[in-house]
């Protein structure tokens, strides 16, 4: 089983920053609808420490508050493409350092996180917007999977 210990701490910073940097990626994506978002990426860490023990890496992350500093990119279109880079340095960090299972694992709870935050805020008569579909795409891609 692979945990915290097994990291850096800038290693582990990269780690435990992936879920929260796709949150935001689909909460920037479409206008509208933030609180509901962020309350969306919220319940799916409470859902995810309700788990516990299903997973010990997935437990050590949701352990935490999610954390993220999203002051440092001027659009939405950078914040974007750097988190998407933060999620490919994850998956690498995670193919190095943790085990096939551990990492679907991650790659799991993320997509489930980003999902949920899409579907938080309605738009018009479907689940999520043209652009938050497009930015769950992007994030499978960045995780080396397919979407939802």
């Amino acid at each position: 089983m692979t945990t915290k210990a097994a990291f850096s701490d800038e290693e582990w910073k990269v780690v435990r920053e992936g879920p929260p940097s796709a949150g935001m990626i689909v909460i920037t994506a479409a206008r509208g609808g933030m609180f509901r978002e962020t309350m969306a990426m919220s319940k799916a860490y409470v859902e995810a420490r309700s788990q516990h023990g299903a997973s010990e890496l997935i437990d050590e992350i949701v352990a935490a508050k999610p954390e993220m500093d999203h002051t440092r990119y001027h659009t939405p279109e950078e914040l974007k493409e750097n988190e998407l880079e933060h999620l490919r340095q994850a998956v690498a960090l995670l193919e190095n350092k943790a085990t096939a299972e551990e990492l679907d694992d991650y790659r799991r709870f993320v997509l489930t996180l980003a999902s949920k935050v899409a579907a938080a805020h309605r738009e018009g008569d479907q689940d999520e917007s043209p652009p938050e579909t497009a930015a769950l795409t992007d994030i499978a891609s960045a995780l080396g999977t397919t979407p939802p």
